[in-house]
């Protein structure tokens, strides 16, 4: 990339490396998320079955994680999609330098 323009390039190493990263917690929240609602659905059928107010508690605990989960994993593609926004600006400004 002789002649082009340094500070684009360390942005563009920079997006990529946060890329990256987000890429991977994505799939580790998204494997942690297939299983915690596995486990809120078994919760929810003992809670059904069993109608005590122990099984109760815990499918209620497992669906309020899974709630959060599911929030941490949209912020995540969210910022993945803002990143992936930011690199095509930076490749634009880069091939037009």
């Amino acid at each position: 990339m002789a002649g082009t323009n340094p500070q684009i390039e360390r942005r563009l190493r920079r997006v990529g490396q946060q890329l990256r990263s987000l890429r991977a917690d994505l799939q580790v929240t998204e494997e942690q998320l297939s299983q915690l609602s596995d486990e809120a659905y078994d919760a929810r059928v003992r809670a059904l079955v069993s109608e005590t107010p122990l099984a109760e508690r815990e499918h209620r605990r497992l669906a309020r994680h899974v709630e959060r989960m599911t929030r941490h994993r949209d912020r995540v593609v969210a910022k993945i999609a803002e990143l992936e926004t930011t690199l095509d600006t930076l490749l634009d400004h880069l091939s037009a330098s």
